[in-house]
């Protein structure tokens, strides 16, 4: 497989339906033109940045997701302060009523009126939720948090944590944080970003204990990553054995990548896990989760 337009391809000769990515984000424009200015722009952390490959208007990028048939996706968007999170849900909700194959989604942050709103996105239909410890930089053990992760465990809704330190170090991330919630509402589904790259090790032990908690293979494995932040290889059985039982999703963080889609099949496939793993990540998996 060498470009998108190949993709169909690929998953037909796994015998599947399609493709179900479950770290796909849509945000209003002029939040989205500001997080792309900063992945282009880069930082010392980040070195230069990276040139995005799908930097179009919102109907193409619609279009490439259904070209290459991606069935499901969500517009995952995330707030970083208070006062945001309303807005945010109000935006993500439309468009998923608008845009065929968009899950309804969601987000929110530790601020008054937190369990309020959460309770009206579900009530509105939210199948999915995001939140960004880094850029948000709160702490998930939060107070005012603890009665809407509870909500969130009881509808048995996933949530999209980025709780790494990928790309740059800060915040409340690592797993004893979000561990910490997990201790407290076991129940709950998270999906961790990234794999929890680079501290692959300590997210793979939570989804080992927690029945509900899984990965999501965003950016892991590409060359683009492996460069900097490899996976480890001692990993690559408890890999296999958490996809084959339901715990790994199909993750791209489209658009905002450095490398055309495409590859991150093509990071999976190289790693010669079988075509039921593959199955298993890229459709079964993510299709029981919503």
């Amino acid at each position: 497989m060498v470009s998108d337009e190949r993709v169909p391809d690929w998953w037909r000769g796994l015998g599947l339906p399609g493709l179900i990515d479950l770290h796909v984000h849509f945000l209003p424009e002029r939040m989205e033109r500001r997080v792309w200015e900063h992945f282009n722009r880069g930082g010392p952390l980040m070195g230069g940045g990276w040139g995005i490959v799908y930097e179009w208007p919102v109907e193409r990028r619609v279009e490439r997701l259904r070209a290459m048939g991606v069935r499901t996706f969500p517009a995952l968007a995330y707030a970083h302060k208070p006062d945001m999170a309303r807005d945010l849900n109000a935006w993500t909700l439309d468009f998923a009523r608008r845009t065929p194959g968009c899950l309804p989604s969601a987000t929110f942050y530790p601020e008054p009126g937190v369990v309020g709103y959460v309770r009206r996105a579900l009530e509105d239909g939210a199948r999915i939720f995001k939140v960004h410890l880094q850029v948000g930089g709160f702490d998930p053990r939060a107070a005012e948090l603890d009665e809407v992760w509870g909500l969130l465990a009881e509808a048995g809704v996933p949530v999209v944590v980025h709780a790494s330190s990928v790309p740059v170090p800060s915040g409340f991330l690592g797993a004893e944080p979000i561990g910490g919630v997990l201790r407290r509402h076991p129940a709950l589904r998270v999906v961790i970003a990234h794999l929890g790259m680079p501290e692959y090790g300590p997210f793979f032990e939570l989804a080992a204990r927690y029945e509900r908690v899984a990965l999501d293979t965003t950016m892991a494995f590409t060359d683009f990553s492996e460069r900097g932040m490899p996976f480890p290889a001692r990993l690559l059985p408890a890999l296999r054995d958490l996809g084959l039982a339901g715990k790994v999703v199909l993750g791209s963080d489209f658009p905002t990548i450095p490398y055309p889609y495409a590859h991150q099949l093509e990071a999976l496939a190289r790693l010669g896990l079988g075509d039921a793993w593959l199955r298993a990540v890229c459709w079964d998996n993510g299709s029981a989760m919503v």
